[in-house]
């Protein structure tokens, strides 16, 4: 059985370690809208794609707080880097909803990255030993360094639509090898360009029953990092988080440097730092991303808890960390805005050092995650009305 405690720290230093690698291939990440090879090894090799394999498996099965520490460290260096640590770190969950033998020997390799696209736009139709795939899913993150593809499919049978008990639609889950299908290439962004998060589609493939799961399921492993479904989607924060963090450490590294001009009408210059609404947006930018930061955790650890008590979290608990979520989002895209806003007319250029952090932290905030929508649930919750999704 291994050491998870070690593996814990192990994860948590590689990704420190691998940071400074990954700032130094940040344009070949953004030119070439993928991560490069020896990033992927090296994530890899740092453990960050099995983070959520389990015990059983040897894996690290490493709790949702480190998981997003790591994930923050990751982020701190380059955005896209970070993101597809978040989305290709989820096999471990989804692996959870398969026969055990059939997941292990899928998952031979632990480190393999998983990506996911659970939009049910495919089909599905039955036939014998499994289904007949076809369709297209967006923002597949990660899907030309995967080795699996999860989407989401509606199920057919005789060319009509299977329901389950109560009239609702049949939704399945599919684990499909990248090879199976074809990566189309979509990915032309203002933000997250190196995450790769292409098309995905499939037609007419055959898909063992064994590789799909229905949606909704119970998971067939034990454990509390498993118990909870949406679980896959909780260290999402840590993306955004780390690269607001980096935002407001690289403002400060330049503020030590960059000379501006106290008016238009004065000819005496001075230190950016020694701007007095500099100072100031940069407590606010710090008290923006300390708070969110704290608030997203506490209300993490709030969840795990109850989680290793045996018990599900309460919709009230969800709510609250569906709002941590959606305020970390608006929290790190408030305090970088503030910062590029400081540093001027030239931080308008493609090659400014805030550029990429504004246009990073504006795309992840589109993320159906943090939408608007989201206060508006939990706000029902919170006043004691019905929860309405029951996935919230």
């Amino acid at each position: 059985m291994a050491d998870t405690g070690a593996q814990t720290d192990y994860t948590l230093e590689a990704a420190i370690a691998l940071g400074p690698e990954i700032r130094a291939a940040a344009s070949e990440i953004e030119q070439g809208r993928r991560l490069p090879g020896r990033i992927v090894a090296g994530m890899k090799q740092a453990g960050i794609f099995r983070m959520a394999m389990p015990r059983a498996w040897d894996g690290p099965e490493l709790d949702p707080m480190t998981q997003m520490r790591v994930i923050e460290e990751v982020a701190r260096a380059d955005g896209s880097a970070g993101w597809c640590a978040m989305i290709n770190s989820d096999g471990g969950y989804f692996s959870a909803y398969l026969d055990q033998d059939v997941a292990r020997g899928m998952y031979r390799d632990l480190d393999a990255p998983t990506g996911s696209q659970l939009i049910f736009s495919g089909q599905a139709a039955v036939t014998s030993g499994g289904y007949r795939i076809s369709g297209q899913w967006p923002f597949v993150s990660g899907c030309q360094h995967c080795e699996w593809i999860l989407v989401g499919v509606n199920v057919t049978e005789n060319g009509a639509p299977r329901l389950r008990p109560g009239g609702a639609p049949e939704r399945t889950v599919c684990f499909i090898r990248r090879d199976e299908g074809e990566v189309i290439d979509t990915w032309r962004t203002t933000g997250l360009r190196g995450s790769g998060s292409h098309d995905f589609a499939v037609k007419d493939l055959f898909l063992p029953a064994e590789r799909a799961y229905g949606f909704p399921s119970k998971p067939r492993r034990e454990g509390p990092l498993y118990a909870y479904p949406m679980m896959f989607a909780y260290n999402v924060p840590g993306v955004a988080l780390g690269i607001a963090r980096n935002a407001i450490d690289r403002f400060a590294e330049i503020a030590e440097r960059k000379v501006v001009t106290t008016s238009m009408l004065s000819a005496r210059k001075v230190m950016l730092r020694d701007e007095g609404y500099v100072q100031s947006i940069v407590a606010r930018a710090e008290g923006l991303i300390g708070s969110a930061r704290g608030y997203a955790y506490d209300r993490l650890e709030d969840i795990w808890r109850s989680l290793l008590a045996g018990d599900l979290p309460s919709p009230r608990q969800r709510a609250l960390y569906r709002i941590a979520i959606a305020h970390a989002h608006a929290a790190c895209v408030e305090a970088v805005e503030m910062l590029y806003k400081a540093y001027g007319g030239s931080a308008v250029y493609e090659s400014g050092p805030l550029d990429r952090h504004l246009r990073d932290v504006l795309t992840i905030n589109q993320h159906t995650i943090g939408s608007l929508k989201v206060y508006e649930t939990a706000g029902r919750v919170l006043l004691g009305l019905d929860l309405r999704e029951p996935m919230f």
